[in-house]
């Protein structure tokens, strides 16, 4: 972990605001957030924080050279390069190991497999230098003369180690001059605390619940692996969408609008569907900066979707269970693009649950980087088990409060509600609305509390509190 949750809660992000909103100038204020962001990340990466400054500076010498020969012959060849630089630093870290298991395979023992600790959020801070300059070569950003407004954009801590992926030219006009409004403040906190709240209150002791049902191949059952992958797809979502509604509520405080990156995924009629709601920010980068270029569409399309989604796979990890599952997705989405007028003619209740039946099948392949483990819990789930034993019954009816809560917390109810509440108050009056607006700022700064209140209470007394998306 960069900090422990608490210290982050209590010590570094208050001192940040403070300083923040102390400071009046906006070079102070990118400084207090440069500074703080790369202490962030040198606290658990004192080495590799070397790593991504001296990415964020190749990046920026890359962008001033495409700049000065854009139009030229040389413009292209130096993209190039600046690609490969970023990649090469990727592949060692991330692939190394598995490229060189992959070899050795093959031909003996030929090469030592590198140990190497995987730099915290390459994969993240990686695609966001390389659709900076890949932008400036197709002209659709302007370059970035400041390196240090550059840095601020690469590190920036609410979303430097888990995403979402944050392109430059969302946030060009933000890096030099922004304001933070009372509203923006009030909507930034509500999304950080909400965002809390599905990480440590409900993703986590989802997450516990299905390793107590999955990590034991020779205790699996029918009902529990069906169960356990049911809570663990749940936990992964709550987990990253948690996550980015964290950075999204403290990149509001700060005055800097990052995109949505989830929306309601597991309320999808189709796989295409689904991933246009989940994790947004990566399948639109795939689309723009490989999909798109490689034909798309016009030309060669299934084999742009295959090299799109074993990218896909692979970007999530260097195991072979990834790079199945991107495969996997990548079959669904052919076969819907290839029958979707039969598709279209079943029932929208019948297409949703095939659809979370596919992605869950998919969330199987996803959790277990073991094949032999991953084949154990296929074979359990289609009657290869017992059905269930006594323990898995008592440990499922324990958890059937969490399970009806992460499925109302994934559906648009909470949504709907809020923005019902927020109706009903601006009914009436001008006093009987604002009175009543009043009241719901209290309710809201009421709910931030407990929910502060409560993850302080499970960090406290918990030592489960995983952050799936560190590791990609």
């Amino acid at each position: 972990m960069v900090f422990s949750s608490l210290t982050f809660l209590y010590l570094f992000f208050p001192a940040c605001l403070l300083l923040y909103f102390v400071l009046p100038w906006s070079k102070a204020k990118n400084a207090v957030l440069i500074v703080a962001s790369v202490f962030f990340y040198a606290w658990g990466e004192p080495v590799y924080v070397l790593l991504m400054i001296a990415a964020a500076l190749l990046n920026y010498a890359f962008g001033l050279l495409l700049d000065q020969f854009r139009g030229t012959k040389y413009a292209k060849p130096i993209l190039i390069v600046s690609i490969i630089a970023d990649l090469a630093a990727l592949v060692f870290f991330k692939y190394a190991g598995f490229l060189a298991g992959i070899v050795n395979g093959i031909f003996g023992n030929v090469l030592s497999v590198p140990k190497l600790a995987l730099p915290i959020g390459i994969s993240f801070y990686t695609f966001q230098t390389m659709s900076y300059t890949i932008d400036v070569y197709r002209g659709n950003v302007k370059k970035q003369t400041s390196f240090w407004r550059f840095l601020l954009y690469v590190s920036l801590f609410p979303q430097l180690i888990a995403g979402p992926i944050v392109r430059y030219a969302e946030i060009e006009p933000q890096l030099e001059k922004r304001e933070t409004t009372v509203d923006d403040v009030f909507y930034g906190a509500l999304r950080f605390f909400l965002g809390l709240g599905k990480k440590v209150l409900i993703a986590n002791y989802a997450g516990k619940a299905a390793t107590l049902l999955l990590e034991e191949a020779s205790a699996m059952t029918v009902a529990g692996t069906w169960f356990g992958m049911i809570l663990f797809a749940f936990q992964i979502y709550f987990d990253f969408s948690g996550y980015s509604d964290m950075a999204i509520g403290m990149g509001r405080i700060f005055g800097f609008r990052y995109a949505e990156n989830f929306n309601l995924p597991y309320t999808a009629r189709s796989i295409t569907e689904f991933w246009r709601k989940w994790h947004i920010s990566l399948s639109t980068f795939f689309r723009d900066y490989v999909y798109i270029p490689l034909g798309g569409n016009r030309k060669h399309q299934m084999l742009n979707l295959l090299v799109v989604w074993a990218l896909t796979g692979l970007w999530h990890g260097a195991s072979w269970n990834f790079l199945f599952w991107g495969l996997y997705f990548c079959l669904l989405l052919i076969l819907e693009k290839r029958f979707l007028p039969q598709i279209e003619k079943i029932p929208m209740l019948l297409r949703r649950i095939g659809t979370l039946v596919l992605v869950l099948i998919g969330w199987v392949i996803f959790y277990f980087t073991d094949l032999a483990q991953m084949g154990a819990a296929f074979s359990a789930m289609f009657g290869g088990a017992p059905l269930c034993t006594q323990s898995v019954a008592i440990t499922m009816l324990n958890n059937l409060p969490l399970l009806l809560v992460c499925v109302i917390g994934s559906t648009s109810l909470p949504r709907r509600i809020g923005l019902g509440l927020d109706h009903l108050c601006a009914l009436g009056s001008p006093e009987q609305s604002y009175l009543k607006q009043v009241f719901f700022a209290i309710g809201i700064f009421l709910m931030e509390f407990a929910i502060l209140l409560l993850s302080t209470v499970s960090l406290v007394g918990s030592s489960y509190n995983p952050f799936l998306y560190f590791r990609f």
